[in-house]
Parts: structure tokens; sequence; C-alpha cells
């Protein structure tokens, strides 16, 4: 059984959680998820099967899109709702809409942030959020990270709320970033809702829950949930190659780097319909491609 469950994470439920669930109901171990959701966030959260655990990284490495929600007035120790509060001020002159939108769009663009306490980076081989709740203080390391695309949805001056769209890379703390977005704004604030909506190519309208999952393995039918491998690799060029040359690949063997220039390295390697590997430019030699995975039997 090999493929991406399209999983709609619920609230209450750590990724972990559910990738151990998920190994429960298919009867495997080799399960991996594709990015950590935090438990009081439901959304997308790709699932790897099989073989396609093997890609777990490059899916983990795609954009992802959030629908978040900044509440303007009060800060709290962990940027969302759930933290006891720090900060607090009284929003007497909530921002327009023009002015909220000039904000949302000053952040577009490589931004750098500082990863919450509440947070599972690591520092000296602990997690942040060991630190905070030892209630030490540690240096936290800054991290760059892409904002693609800032929405304005909505806003509300009497619950004191702005309600937004965001893509943004791998890594980005969209607590970190609606706490910042009220810096800009003048006021203390931190992040009351989120929800994510796309992982790479995956999205809302992919997923299934787990009443579907559960109903489905009990008739023995779970791996029709399965998108194909494939699914979670569109972000990547494809090489094609033929059945002579899928022999080399099958054995992990470096490629002559084809004339067509690649958009993006890595890049997919496929024969036919069937993904046989996935291969990146040699470090040491631009004229040669190197597997990173190999699909064989």
């Amino acid at each position: 059984m090999n493929g991406i469950l399209p999983l709609w994470k619920p609230k209450g439920m750590t990724s972990h959680d559910c990738v151990l669930k998920i190994r429960k109901l298919f009867k495997t171990k080799k399960v991996g998820h594709t990015g950590t959701l935090d438990p009081e966030v439901e959304g997308v959260l790709p699932i790897c099967i099989g073989k396609a655990t093997k890609i777990v990284q490059f899916l983990t490495d795609t954009k992802k899109v959030y629908i978040a929600e900044v509440k303007l007035g009060s800060t709290t120790e962990t940027e969302d709702a759930y933290g006891g509060i720090v900060e607090e001020a009284t929003v007497e002159h909530f921002p327009t809409k023009q002015e909220i939108e000039n904000v949302l769009q000053s952040f577009m663009g490589e931004i750098v942030q500082v990863p919450p306490m509440y947070s599972a980076v690591k520092v000296a081989g602990k997690k942040l959020y060991e630190y905070a709740r030892a209630n030490q203080t540690v240096e936290r390391p800054k991290r760059t990270v892409t904002i693609h695309e800032m929405i304005f949805l909505s806003s509300d001056a009497v619950e004191s709320t702005i309600r937004f769209k965001v893509t943004c890379s791998k890594g980005t703390y969209v607590r970190t970033l609606c706490v910042d977005i009220g810096k800009s704004l003048g006021f203390p604030a931190h992040m009351s809702y989120l929800v994510r909506e796309e992982t790479g190519d995956i999205s809302r309208r992919d997923t299934v829950d787990f009443s579907t999952i559960e109903a489905a393995c009990k008739e023995g039918n779970g791996e029709s949930l399965l998108l194909p491998i494939t699914a979670g690799l569109k972000h990547l060029d494809t090489y094609h190659v033929d059945e002579e040359t899928k022999k080399k690949v099958l054995y992990g063997q470096k490629l002559k780097k084809p004339e067509n220039s690649f958009r993006t390295s890595p890049v997919k390697v496929m024969c036919g319909d069937e993904l046989i590997a996935i291969y990146q430019i040699h470090p040491e030699n631009e004229e040669q491609i190197k597997p990173i995975r190999v699909f064989g039997d």
C-alpha cells in the first residue's frame, strides 16, 4: 500500500497522534506526516504511507496556505488564544481597511521571524517549549521565511479581529506573523484562529476526515482514499526516461544532465506513468544529475 492520504486533521489531535491512528487503521508502520499542525489547529495534513514516506521532505518543503485571524488588544505567552495574557491595551481606534491592507502587504517577500517560545524549534538539543515550561529563557534563533501572498478577508471592529489568507514557505509561524501584524498596526495582538487550507497542490477539497477513513478501512477499502505519490511532487519538474535509462536509474546511477534545463532541482524521474526516482543536479558537477530517492520494487 503506497500513496498519500489527504487527511483533514481535526482539532484536539497532534500530528503525531494522527500518524499513530493511521498506522493502526492501515496496519502498517511506514507512515509519516508532512508538516506539524498544532493540536488546536485543523486543516490539510497529507500523510505519506508506504513508499510515499520517501517523499516526506519534498512535500514538507512546499508552500502552505492558511486562513488566520489576528485579535488586537492583547498578547499571550503562546502567541495564540490558548496562552496566558502578558500585555493588554484598549483598541480605541480600530484600523481602517486601507491601513490593514497596507500592513499586510508590507510583509510580502522574505521576512525574518523569531520562533515563539512555545514551539518545537530546538536549541541546544531541547525544544523551546521545554524551556518555556521550565520558566527558562534562551536566545531563539532567527529564521528567514517567505510570504508569497497576503489577502485581506474581513475585519470586525467590535471584536477587534482581522481575518486574512496567507501563502507562505515552510517554517513560517503564522502565530508570530499575527503578533507582528498587530505591532505594525500599533497594538498588542495574538492569533485567535487558524486553519490550513493547502499543502503544496493538496487542498481542502481533496481531503478526507477520520470518520471516512475508519469506514473505508472497516470495509477493507482504505487504499481507495490514497492519492498517487506524484500528487505530492507536482511542484517538481519532470524528467522522462526510456526503459534502458530506467534500469540505470533503478541501480542508482548518475545521469548526464539533459540539454533542456530544469526549473527545479530536485526533479522527479518518470518512465511512462511510473515514478521511479527523484534526482538533483550534482553539487560538484553541474553536467550530471544524481539520485536522492529511488523507488524500486
